[in-house]
């Protein structure tokens, strides 16, 4: 880790009046603003695919993995298990580089379940990261279920020297939900494992799907209520995308399950609705994700992320609500 950027990996305590003033006064709490308070200088995240599989892939818990998954979806080109840990680093670097050439970076463990393997074998890709020139710490996306204690006492360890954010896929707090989508695991298994990642004062992030099979508005305000009675420090949400060759594309097209086709503006009023139960102490990292085009059967809204967060933004300042206002 490189010695001009110091960090303060646990505190905002060096943000100014001002600085916290703005915040408050913003409608929402993002992750440009969590990573202010830890970083004194520009982070990106690079992701790095480091050849891990799941669970519920492998047969341990389950075959063909969740139902609405494809890693296709989620994957950028300099991702390739073919590379090393440092070389997916570096040309990531290379790709950032040429629009923000003083940029540092986080190196983002983000490809199916980044925990699942022997801590031997985990603590080497996450040591052979940070020692990566410019990168300024970790964040280790992964599964509630796969978080032994013995893991969390080493990332325990590592948070006191350098940036350590866990982020676990939970999608729903509803159990029949996540047992129609071969998730694995319950919401009994979220709530445990951000409780002992929170113990040891490691930053803790949540995933979570809106549109699930057979889920509504009651269902996604119920989560909502859920995650804002834990300690977590980030939030993702995004709509979920149907994708060719996964099996709920085909229990779609057979009429097994139903999932909501809604407009964007419709997505972006149960956003707001979801936002409004979140405490302010959650920075919400992103509302959409876009899969490529070639693979994404609905819902094609034709809007980029920013595009989208934009008339987001724009429809929350129209209404006057602020996160947490409901909450």
């Amino acid at each position: 880790m490189s010695a001009d950027c110091p960090t303060d990996f646990h505190s905002a305590a060096h943000l100014t009046g001002n600085d916290k003033l703005a915040d408050e006064m913003k409608p929402y709490r993002d992750f440009g603003d969590f990573l202010s308070e830890h970083f004194d200088c520009k982070v990106q995240k690079i992701s790095i695919n480091a050849g891990f599989t799941c669970p519920n892939r492998d047969g341990t818990k389950g075959r063909g993995g969740c139902t609405y998954c494809n890693n296709r979806t989620f994957n950028p080109d300099y991702c390739a298990t073919g590379l090393s840990v440092t070389e997916q680093l570096e040309r990531g670097k290379h790709f950032f580089a040429r629009k923000y050439p003083h940029m540092k970076y986080l190196a983002y463990f983000q490809a199916y379940t980044n925990t699942y393997a022997e801590i031997a074998e985990l603590k080497a890709m996450y040591e052979e990261a940070l020692v990566v020139d410019d990168v300024e710490g970790l964040i280790i996306g992964t599964r509630p279920d796969c978080v032994p204690d013995s893991l969390l006492d080493y990332l325990q360890e590592l948070s006191l020297r350098t940036f350590v954010l866990v982020e676990y896929g939970a999608e729903s707090s509803n159990d029949k939900t996540l047992q129609k989508i071969n998730r694995g695991h319950l919401w009994g298994d979220t709530v445990d494992a951000v409780m002992r990642t929170h113990r040891r004062g490691i930053l803790c992030g949540l995933h979570l799907i809106l549109g699930l099979p057979d889920e509504d508005e009651t269902d996604f305000m119920a989560t909502a209520k859920a995650v804002a009675t834990l300690p977590v420090d980030t939030l993702k949400l995004h709509q979920l995308q149907l994708v060719k060759g996964t099996p709920l594309a085909h229990q779609v097209a057979e009429k097994e399950v139903t999932v909501r086709s809604w407009t964007a503006d419709e997505y972006i009023d149960v956003c707001i609705e979801f936002l409004r139960r979140l405490p302010r102490r959650i920075a919400v990292e992103r509302f959409v994700s876009q899969s490529p085009a070639e693979l994404l059967i609905a819902p094609q809204w034709g809007l980029k992320n920013y595009e989208f967060t934009n008339r987001l933004n724009r429809r929350i300042a129209g209404l006057g609500v602020v996160q947490g206002d409901m909450s």
